[in-house]
């Protein structure tokens, strides 16, 4: 099969899937194993950044997704009503990070992190499907371990979770001596 015709399937493959579509169900519906195929979509991201067009296929760990360029934004909304864009809050956020860089976890492993409840913060996160239930802790009352969602990846522009950043081990070292001066205090109170 040509490559142009392999191309003109993945484009309707995705562009009708609408969400993301894993690299082994392409490759199945296209006839040709995934090390191909994912070299076609490849080439097709190249062709759709480097034309002037208003979509492009991103990568969302081993799975791809058609979407609309984001400098195509201000257009569509002239259109269409404006798009719901959620704005986090700093315990939303600090929610967010826990769950990210921990899943999977409990609430009640958020809230030894934290401090203080997050429940809220928790069902805000679910509510705009950045984290979802993973599963269940084996463990009395089968407590439910969140973890982060496709659209946590979409929303923050990355492919995988290997691509968050890791913490500077000088601030790791900081944080180690602030905790034990703080234990200190405690213990001489």
């Amino acid at each position: 099969m040509e490559i142009s015709r392999l191309e003109g399937i993945i484009e309707a493959i995705l562009f009708t899937m609408g969400d993301s579509v894993e690299l082994s169900k392409i490759a199945a519906a296209i006839g040709h194993d995934e090390e191909t195929t994912r070299k076609v979509i490849h080439n097709m991201m190249d062709k759709y950044e480097t034309d002037d067009r208003g979509i492009h296929i991103i990568e969302l760990e081993d799975s791809f997704q058609m979407c609309t360029k984001p400098q195509m934004y201000e257009y569509l909304i002239k259109v269409a009503k404006q798009p719901r864009r959620y704005v986090l809050t700093d315990v939303q956020l600090e929610t967010l990070s826990i769950i990210a860089y921990r899943q999977p976890v409990t609430k009640l492993e958020i809230e030894k992190i934290r401090g203080v409840k997050s429940d809220h913060a928790v069902n805000k996160l679910v509510e705009y499907d950045l984290v979802c239930e993973v599963g269940r802790l084996d463990a009395p009352g089968k407590p439910i371990l969140f973890g982060t969602t496709e659209e946590f990846l979409r929303r923050f522009s990355i492919h995988s979770l290997d691509e968050l950043p890791g913490i500077n081990p000088e601030q790791i070292e900081n944080f180690k001596h602030e905790a034990e001066e703080e234990a200190q205090l405690k213990l001489d109170v």
